[in-house]
């Protein structure tokens, strides 16, 4: 009986599971107003629920079939499809089309498409990371992260595809990019955006994007959600107010507390400490994602471990610093605590994918130690 506990507890990885339910457990007790007709507790509970199932399912495959350029394209073209789609199909909710409405369920295709995106440059880099001092590599490959960036900014989802060009820009970093190909991308990124700014851009659009970069420009407008959020943090002290004793969010002055500025609620009531060992529980899945990466069979496993590292890491670093005011606000949820279940399936899928990837690569090196352990009797 014991060994199949540790067998279990090894095949899943009980830190990673042990990090992720305490993110989920925070994210629950900050969105529910402990009223009766409040049901954001019970919906997330029930995508908690579908996403472990996802995990755990995801834990136990081998991805060396993801090695095959057939099938990491077919994913890839399945996924812009899918984007395509919303400009016809897609429902229109606070000035963005990013969602398909299916009745009692509402799906944003883009945290797959980030998904897919990792696993078509880990298998790209993968085979190239010798030759990536050759500028056409870094090309291809951004005209692969191009395409789902322009798709998703004319949504317009400016968060998203923020995040889509930093999964790029990591990936190509973590390849291996010399210093003056670096720089040739940043001045094709900044001639590209002249352009869509005078040719593509529609005025509405301009003015999100100045609103982003200005957040707390007039705070009784545009700026009114980054305003509060820093009282809100601010207000938590040391200790906080306590659960369900937080008044920017239980008294709705604080938007969107469930989802963007969730961290700013959390912090409002449970203060410096229970915002520190929050982020200690993202720290410790980074933590386990750069170890699965080193350890990892092949480039591909290493390059895509990196990518969701990457990935996570720029969902953490804009969610909590536009709630503490230092970074532009955008609709980026908080992995694993915002409220929503397209991200956190996609999130866990992923984690579940890290872990299984890392599961048949220690697999293969107790069975490589073996070997040679025989062959020296």
């Amino acid at each position: 009986m014991k060994r199949v506990i540790n067998h279990w507890l090894n095949k899943y990885d009980i830190t990673m599971i042990v990090a992720i339910l305490c993110i989920f457990l925070a994210g629950l007790v900050t969105m529910s107003s402990f009223q009766a007709h409040d049901n954001y507790f019970f919906k997330q509970s029930i995508w908690i629920v579908i996403s472990l199932v996802v995990y755990f399912l995801a834990s136990r495959v081998e991805y060396r079939f993801l090695r095959s350029t057939t099938i990491v394209v077919g994913i890839y073209g399945i996924l812009l499809s899918i984007l395509t789609l919303l400009f016809i199909l897609g429902h229109i909710s606070k000035g963005a089309q990013s969602w398909f409405n299916l009745g009692g369920f509402s799906f944003q295709p883009s945290d797959l498409m980030k998904l897919g995106l990792i696993i078509l440059l880990a298998k790209y880099f993968s085979r190239r990371h010798i030759e990536i001092s050759n500028i056409r590599h870094v090309i291809v490959s951004g005209v692969y992260a191009a395409i789902p960036f322009f798709l998703i900014v004319l949504q317009p989802d400016f968060g998203s595809a923020m995040v889509i060009g930093a999964i790029w820009l990591g990936m190509v970093l973590v390849s291996g990019i010399s210093k003056r190909h670096l720089l040739a991308v940043f001045l094709i990124g900044f001639v590209t955006f002249s352009l869509a700014w005078k040719l593509v851009f529609k005025p509405y659009q301009k003015a999100r994007i100045m609103n982003f970069i200005y957040p707390l420009q007039d705070i009784r407008g545009t700026g009114y959600n980054a305003y509060q959020s820093t009282i809100a943090v601010g207000s938590g002290g040391l200790l906080g107010k306590g659960i369900g004793y937080g008044t920017q969010s239980r008294l709705n002055f604080l938007p969107e507390y469930k989802t963007d500025f969730i961290f700013a609620a959390f912090a409002e009531e449970w203060g410096f400490i229970g915002s520190f060992l929050l982020l200690l529980f993202y720290c410790i899945i980074l933590y386990k994602l750069s170890r699965f990466a080193l350890l990892a069979e092949s480039n591909f496993e290493a390059l895509f471990t990196y990518g969701v590292m990457i990935w996570f890491c720029t969902h953490i670093i804009i969610s909590v610093g536009m709630n503490i005011g230092i970074m532009p606000v955008t609709g980026i949820p908080l992995p694993l605590m915002s409220y929503g279940g397209s991200h956190l399936l996609a999130e866990c899928l992923a984690l579940g994918m890290c872990v299984g990837m890392y599961g048949y690569a220690r697999s293969g090196h107790k069975n490589h130690l073996a070997n040679e352990f025989v062959g020296l009797e």
